[in-house]
């Protein structure tokens, strides 16, 4: 992510949005320290790594995650905690306003060492909205830096939810994944692809399982939830939403869809096209 404090730095060298991997300072000017991405379509599509935790939120729009491991998905009102030093892309969808904060998760007392996706309560959104606006060398000692210390209380206790795609390591496994990701509406069965790989449904399944954490339907059904997220938001049909996923009912998506997100795929949509102040509730 880029790193600004305001529109007056928004060109300098370490922010240019052409400049997707600024180098970064040797030290946080503060254990906590906030920024602002709001430059449409500003991906980090490419590995990379921070010295520090990193906390990114979508204030509007949504952002992906992704890792060897898994991918994270930050739908509103979530955010993606990013351990220090671990290696990740960012994806976020078109018109993305996202507001990260880099912390000293030791001096903090944030002993998070994996990825987490985090619900963000009305109170934290204000808080993450406000903080990323002040300047680097904020004063620890006066309300600003109170502001921080609460900030920091509420994140510690926020719960851990969130969509999460576990991705097998298995290569043969990982290829079929990226399959049905890529093209969620093929009608590969679990048998189809058990004969693909030549052993029985019962080893897929196992395996499948193992290095998932998940069953084979589950993932699917979140992989195809992940695929629906852009078509929604550039504003297609949700009937034809639905069939791009591989869904022969329109009610079953919307179901599914609001199982994962706690909104219909139209609220999403709508939400989607709204500034961040303006969206409708659930």
């Amino acid at each position: 992510m880029t790193m600004k404090h305001s529109q007056s730095d928004k060109n300098s060298p370490e922010t240019s949005p052409e400049n997707k991997s600024p180098k970064q300072p040797k030290a946080l000017p503060r254990p906590l320290y906030g920024s602002v991405d709001q430059h449409p379509n500003i991906v980090r599509a490419h590995p990379h790594h921070h010295r520090w935790a990193q906390l990114s939120y979508a204030i509007q729009g949504h952002l992906q995650v992704w890792t060897p491991k898994a991918h994270f998905i930050a739908l509103p009102h979530r955010a993606v905690w990013i351990p220090a030093r671990a290696r990740h892309q960012v994806r976020q969808s078109p018109q993305a306003i996202i507001r990260s904060l880099y912390l000293d998760s030791d001096a903090l007392g944030l002993d998070w060492p994996d990825f987490r996706v985090l619900a963000v309560s009305s109170l934290l959104h204000e808080l993450i909205r406000e903080f990323a606006l002040l300047p680097s060398d904020y004063d620890e000692s006066g309300s600003d830096g109170r502001l921080a210390h609460v900030l920091v209380d509420q994140l510690a206790k926020a719960p851990e939810v969130g969509l999460v795609l576990p991705w097998p390591t298995d290569p043969r496994l990982g290829a079929i994944c990226r399959q049905l990701q890529n093209d969620p509406a093929t009608g590969m069965d679990l048998k189809a692809l058990s004969t693909r790989l030549g052993v029985s449904t019962r080893t897929l399944t196992r395996i499948f399982q193992r290095q998932t954490g998940l069953g084979f339907r589950l993932w699917r059904q979140r992989a195809r939830l992940v695929h629906a997220l852009p078509l929604l938001e550039r504003g297609d049909r949700i009937t034809d939403v639905a069939l791009a996923c591989g869904y022969d009912s329109l009610s079953s998506f919307i179901a599914t869809f609001r199982e994962y997100t706690g909104s219909t795929p139209g609220i999403f949509a709508t939400n989607a096209r709204l500034a961040p102040d303006t969206c409708e509730g659930d």
